[in-house]
């Protein structure tokens, strides 16, 4: 099978701080990737890379039939990659002064290029997809962590991406909403959304995951499923830091 995500030599530098280093890296349709890895490895750049957050230093990037040079792209090129991603961040990134619908249709409207009627449409669709139905007129600060979390989900979705990216959805929450998040989580991975997920939770990684990758140093040192990382890791590196987080 083809890969649907193809990320070539793609590199970021911030100053003479080398974050990626060559990273190669193929989803293939209805994939579902977890990176793993230590702090300050460059997981998350890499998301932010790929939905043009930061803007790579070289390499390629393509989804779908889009093939994108990152160091050249222009605005239309990273419109038309963004388009294609939906990314939901560690921290909420909620619009405080938007309403859990309008934070929904936001994206719709601006990126997607929607009407007011049927962006709120299919707001309207996605709260409830979500378990938030009865409250699109809600504010964040009116909602808990994770109806927070689940907002900022229910937005990407809303994009319908043919790549979802996690940035460690669960790390900026009470021990008491992971739970819900990382349900709503495993409900869109059970429809076969190609995702591709940063997390520290070993656990959920081994439970959602196709294929674990394991990065340190900006590189990807190993990858495979997850029986096999978690359980029978081939590099040293990879062991010493499952034996840490274990």
């Amino acid at each position: 099978m083809s890969c649907e995500i193809d990320v070539s030599g793609l590199v970021k530098r911030f100053g003479a701080n080398t974050v990626l280093d060559g990273i190669d890296l193929c989803l293939k349709p209805g994939e579902r990737v977890a990176i793993i890895g230590p702090s300050g490895t460059g997981k998350s750049t890499l998301l932010r890379c790929l939905n043009y957050l930061d803007r790579p230093d070289q390499g390629k990037i393509a989804i779908g039939d889009l093939t994108v040079d990152a160091a050249k792209a222009g605005k239309a090129e990273i419109l038309a990659l963004r388009r294609r991603t939906g990314f939901v961040f560690q921290g909420y990134a909620l619009f405080a002064n938007m309403t859990a619908r309008q934070n929904i249709m936001e994206g719709l409207t601006t990126v997607r290029g929607w009407s007011k009627e049927k962006a709120q449409d299919r707001a309207d669709q996605i709260l409830t997809q979500i378990g938030l139905g009865d409250r699109g007129d809600s504010y964040p600060s009116g909602l808990s962590g994770g109806q927070q979390q689940r907002v900022g989900i229910g937005r990407a979705m809303a994009l319908d991406a043919d790549l979802m990216l996690f940035d460690e959805p669960t790390s900026a929450l009470d021990p008491e909403w992971v739970g819900e998040v990382l349900d709503l989580i495993r409900k869109i991975a059970d429809g076969r959304q190609t995702m591709l997920i940063v997390t520290h939770e070993m656990q959920f990684a081994r439970e959602i995951a196709d294929r674990v990758v394991f990065m340190e140093g900006g590189r990807i040192v190993e990858q495979g499923p997850p029986g096999q990382i978690f359980g029978n890791a081939q590099d040293n590196r990879t062991r010493s830091f499952l034996r840490r987080v274990g």
